[in-house]
């Protein structure tokens, strides 16, 4: 086996641009043993032996699933249950206040399902068999087939109560052992589908409360501008958006009201 080709300072400079036009996601220049880490095997895989044709195979007409892989590579995606529990606890208030009708929570950035599921447990916990609905939604079709499978290392835990465990979870046997499966019961009550944040969005209606967390420190301003209006535009009227609480809108606050750090409610018309 030879050695890795090395990267150009001109062939880092297209992978930015690549993403950034792809996902929105803004590359320092510190990311680029990151860059190489994740696409090195690529190279190999697709017979190419520079990051130079690696990117003109991206461009090709036939380059699209190979374009998504890298994509899927590219995009960070760490999560688990209950991440910054501070906002369930929101959630969990607002949607036992909510009338009777269907309640809906999008995951905006959900990578590998775990907030998704997170919002599904404290639903079905708090509307007593009042019907609700949970989108996640991902611009890595990777970590959206992990979230549909459910099914996550018991590593993973930390964060998630025994209460909820013994309620929502199942056990591995066997050959799964040392893993758990969202209980179907539960994984029939939320849906997964890819969208890109940075692009038009598919209908996908509108939503009582919207978890947007931990996405928008990859974007530039522009981009987070354009981001927050397709979101806002996905919330009812008196909705709520939560951000994460290392992540701040600035001026990007249209139709928003800031109501604690990290959670704002749209405009009541």
């Amino acid at each position: 086996m030879g050695d890795a080709p090395a990267i150009t300072p001109a062939e880092f400079a297209q992978i930015q641009r690549f993403i950034q036009q792809r996902a929105g996601i803004h590359l320092a220049a510190s990311k680029q043993s990151l860059v190489c880490g994740r696409l090195q095997k690529r190279l190999s895989a697709c017979g190419v032996a520079s990051y130079g044709d690696y990117l003109a195979l991206l461009g090709r007409p036939d380059g699209g699933a190979e374009a998504q892989t890298a994509v899927d590579l590219l995009t960070t995606n760490e999560t688990y249950f209950f991440r910054e529990p501070k906002h369930f606890d929101f959630l969990q208030d607002v949607a036992r206040q909510a009338g009777p009708g269907t309640f809906r929570f999008w995951s905006a950035a959900s990578s590998s399902g775990e907030e998704a599921y997170s919002a599904a447990m404290v639903l079905d916990q708090v509307r007593h068999g009042r019907p609700f609905e949970v989108l996640g939604t991902d611009i890595s079709t990777r970590m959206l087939a992990i979230a549909c499978r459910g099914q996550y290392p018991m590593q993973r835990l930390e964060h998630l109560s025994q209460a909820y465990l013994k309620r929502y979870c199942l056990r591995g046997q066997q050959e799964h052992a040392g893993s758990l499966l969202i209980d179907p019961a539960l994984r029939s009550k939320v849906r997964f589908a890819q969208a890109n944040l940075t692009t038009a969005l598919p209908r996908l209606g509108q939503f009582d409360v919207v978890f947007l967390r931990n996405v928008m420190i990859y974007f530039n301003q522009a981009t987070k501008a354009q981001v927050i209006a397709r979101v806002v535009a996905c919330l009812k009227p008196g909705a709520y958006l939560c951000i994460g609480h290392s992540e701040h809108l600035g001026d990007v606050q249209s139709g928003l009201k800031a109501l604690a750090p990290s959670v704002y409610q749209k405009a009541i018309r």
